[in-house]
């Protein structure tokens, strides 16, 4: 009689023991469901970036922005930035024509202004670098030019940007802050045609931005002169609205503005 209680008891325990092994395993059940969740609720953020961008900018920035945009699309498979360059009114013209555009890179504030004006910015320009003039001449310098004074001189062939785009504003700025009376040969859409000119030896000198100098490497000689300190250009870079891919405009236009700045700044671009 005394050994079937005993085992009674016996029987208990080793059911609550058994009981109490299993809790953990339901512990670690829900830690498992709330990884499942976070993974999945990552999964969709990482492919929400898709798709195709086109991006409008500055010609003076083709040297810095196909690196970046490369290093963009390496980073969200899916992803392709389509990078177009010219002056930066004539873009701009084009974006409030209704040119089929998802981001606008700058080479003025008064440029982007435009943009703006017309309610096509998306979000709030932001200016990634500013840049200076620089005087360009063929290596062998054939037409002894030495500063913004020979600009003046009508037996030099000179080239300059057109006054309606940035290049040419700061041209006619500095012109101006010298009390230089220049006499250009000819009057270029964007800033590459007139390097393109000096390092061709179509023309004596250039005025064109240190970046351009820097980028040409050995093939233009840089002449610096003091005014181009007080002409300096801002570059400013917004997302536009009426794009398909608002969120990877958005996210192109981060990118440009976290990280690249180190390419920028290799490139001879100033801080913002």
């Amino acid at each position: 009689m005394t050994r079937r209680p005993l085992a009674v008891v016996l029987a208990a325990v080793a059911v609550l023991a058994l009981a109490g092994c299993a809790e953990p395993a339901s512990d670690a059940a829900p830690a498992a469901t709330a990884s499942a969740t976070a993974s999945a609720s990552a999964t969709p953020t990482a492919a929400a970036l898709s798709g195709t961008i086109v991006v409008d900018a500055a010609a003076s920035l083709s040297g810095v922005l196909p690196p970046i945009a490369t290093a963009f699309e390496q980073a969200h498979p899916g992803t392709t930035v389509r990078l177009t360059f010219g002056g930066s009114s004539a873009l701009a013209a084009q974006i409030v024509a209704g040119a089929p555009v998802d981001v606008f890179a700058a080479a003025s504030t008064k440029t982007m202004q435009t943009v703006s004006d017309a309610g096509l910015a998306a979000a709030g320009p932001v200016v990634i670098a500013r840049n200076e003039l620089e005087i360009a001449v063929p290596p062998s310098n054939p037409g002894k030019v030495t500063g913004l004074a020979d600009f003046a001189d009508g037996a030099r062939t000179i080239v300059v940007c057109d006054a309606k785009v940035p290049c040419g504003a700061a041209a006619q700025r500095v012109f101006a802050l010298a009390k230089v009376a220049a006499k250009p040969d000819s009057y270029e859409p964007d800033v590459t045609s007139v390097l393109n000119k000096v390092e061709l030896g179509e023309a004596d000198a250039g005025l064109v931005y240190r970046t351009d100098v820097l980028a040409a490497g050995g093939r233009v000689k840089g002449i610096p002169f003091p005014e181009a300190a007080k002409a300096i250009t801002a570059y400013p870079i917004a997302p536009l609205k009426g794009s398909a891919h608002s969120a990877l405009a958005a996210a192109f236009v981060d990118e440009v503005v976290q990280h690249g700045a180190a390419r920028l700044r290799a490139a001879g671009f100033l801080g913002p």
